[in-house]
């Protein structure tokens, strides 16, 4: 019986010693800000466009204004969109025409911040850098590391 307790004791000892964190597993994470802004405001300028910068980094433009209600981050929204990178390669899209259903509180920051610039009827694009987008490290879904993401977004309602 002192053998099992003594072997109890140094197997908990051994768990709780080894624990690890996502922070111990995972190196820091590369600040990726100048880069992205770099990396937006050229797009821009190749494409002509012209967007209102946010204090957090958050390019968007508003193409159409649209008339109906405008969502705040806590609304469930359906929103026809494109996501693609400054490449023009595409890595997501609405799949029908009657868009896509969500809260926004369950998004990524940079529609959560973005979305609620458009009105029911408004289109537009949100240009996100990464830090407001899937971060500094790969995402599962395939989305590398720092990867800025450009959105056309048609706001269809506000639920």
């Amino acid at each position: 019986m002192k053998k099992l307790l003594i072997a109890l004791f140094t197997l908990t000892l051994f768990v709780s010693c080894t624990s690890s964190t996502p922070e111990d597993i995972l190196p820091p994470p590369k600040d990726y800000t100048a880069q992205n802004d770099k990396e937006i405001t050229d797009y821009l300028a190749k494409n002509n466009l012209t967007a209102t910068k946010t204090s957090t980094g958050l390019y968007y433009i508003i193409k159409t204004e649209g008339t109906g209600k405008q969502p705040s981050v806590l609304s469930t929204v359906t929103v026809k969109y494109k996501g693609y990178y400054t490449s023009g390669k595409t890595f997501d899209q609405s799949k029908d025409a009657a868009g896509a259903t969500f809260p926004l509180n369950k998004v990524i920051q940079g529609w959560k911040e973005g979305i609620p610039f458009f009105k029911e009827g408004g289109t537009g694009v949100l240009l996100i850098p990464s830090h407001l987008g899937y971060g500094s490290y790969d995402d599962p879904r395939g989305v590398p590391a720092g990867s800025v993401l450009i959105f056309d977004i048609e706001l269809i309602s506000v639920n």
